[in-house]
């Protein structure tokens, strides 16, 4: 799956929208439920990547209840879940953060927000775990560790933010990023928009590691979305 999928879970067709609008945007795959059990059953087929679930929802199943038995599926259980309710009340978050959501927004919210909410949730959820110490394809190496990266064994010299790039990029081979995603990935400030700035990276990033930039083999174009590091 290229994008990564948030299921967008609330009984309100216009919150559902416009939701939907701004996390496509943003470059997510949005699939919707209108009730507790549609969510439960697709968050099964699905395997979303973050799930935003409305507290009051029809049908005898609220949101409280859709968290606690995603939190008892083997499967599901880690599943990050942003609370997006009406509900105020300083129970009722307490009650959802302790029922395993990782985040909550109250409603009315910007829908701007809530994406910068998803993202973090995300970035937190990929930091899980060591990652791998060196990458290597053909004859490039990148050192995770060290941030070092070598061709064909001599070193190159990136800056912070060209082997932010790469490293995220080498973690992920054959999965396309839009700019606004590497942007999101690579700094710590919020994303401003003003994503071209990565085709200046990229080309710059090419002009170092690749054996010819005009036909690059590790760092690829993805025409209409962005870019993606190749596969083995």
């Amino acid at each position: 799956m290229a994008f990564q999928t948030i299921l967008v879970v609330d009984d309100e067709p216009h919150i559902v929208e416009i939701v939907r609008d701004y996390l496509k945007q943003a470059g997510y795959r949005v699939v919707a439920a209108g009730d507790g059990q549609t969510a439960l059953t697709l968050a099964r087929h699905e395997r979303p990547d973050l799930i935003v679930l409305d507290l009051m929802l029809p049908g005898g199943m609220d949101g409280l209840e859709v968290c606690r038995r995603l939190r008892r599926d083997p499967v599901l259980a880690e599943v990050p879940i942003i609370m997006l309710t009406a509900r105020v009340e300083e129970t009722d978050r307490l009650i959802g953060l302790e029922l395993g959501a990782d985040d909550y927004v109250t409603k009315p919210f910007s829908p701007r927000e809530l994406v910068a909410r998803v993202r973090a949730v995300l970035r937190r959820a990929r930091g899980h775990g060591p990652p791998p110490g060196i990458i290597r394809v053909g004859e490039l190496a990148v050192d995770l560790t060290k941030r070092s990266v070598t061709v064909g064994g001599q070193p190159v010299s990136l800056t912070p933010t060209e082997f932010d790039l790469l490293a995220v990029m080498a973690r992920n081979p054959g999965r396309p990023f839009t700019r606004a995603q590497l942007m999101d990935l690579v700094y710590d400030v919020a994303y401003t928009g003003y994503d071209r700035a990565i085709d200046s990276h990229i080309k710059n990033l090419r002009r170092k590691i690749e054996p010819d930039p005009r036909q690059p083999r590790y760092v690829l174009t993805v025409y209409g979305v962005g870019y993606k590091f190749c596969e083995e």
